[in-house]
């Protein structure tokens, strides 16, 4: 949970490497933000505004790059990567288990067509690649 909500977790693990989160600001509630920063190699940064739609400390997160802070609506190209505009919406469930957390992570694009052009940016392996960052850090908290 705290690797999750905390920013300073946050920018340790979030983007894939060798990319890096270097900014991250969230205000953990309904309508607060999350908003972070991603820096590739070459010091490009595309940044990211979103809000979180749903918390249940410990179990759930649900958040979204579709609104911005207040449940306001992103405007043309918040949620961009190099101009394309790629909102999405994120649902993370945390369970307990008797020997760790069973994690979940569900993404929801508008439409297949906004899905299918994450995709192609290599978004599923992207996750992928945090969430073995994710692991790592773990074994350090």
């Amino acid at each position: 949970w705290a690797a999750w909500t905390t920013p300073e977790h946050i920018k340790k693990w979030f983007t894939p490497a060798p990319w890096t989160t270097p900014e991250c600001e969230i205000d953990l509630r309904p309508g607060g933000i999350f908003r972070f920063t991603m820096r590739s190699p070459e010091g490009d940064e595309s940044g990211y505004r979103g809000c979180f739609l749903e918390i249940v400390p410990e179990e759930r997160l649900v958040w979204t790059l579709a609104l911005g802070p207040g449940y306001r609506p992103a405007a043309a190209g918040a949620a961009a990567c190099d101009g394309t505009d790629l909102p999405f919406t994120a649902v993370i469930t945390l369970e307990a288990t008797g020997t760790g957390t069973k994690y979940r992570a569900v993404v929801m694009h508008a439409d297949q067509a906004t899905a299918a052009k994450h995709a192609d940016m290599g978004f599923s392996a992207g996750w992928g690649a945090a969430f073995d960052q994710l692991v790592t850090l773990l074994k350090t908290l």
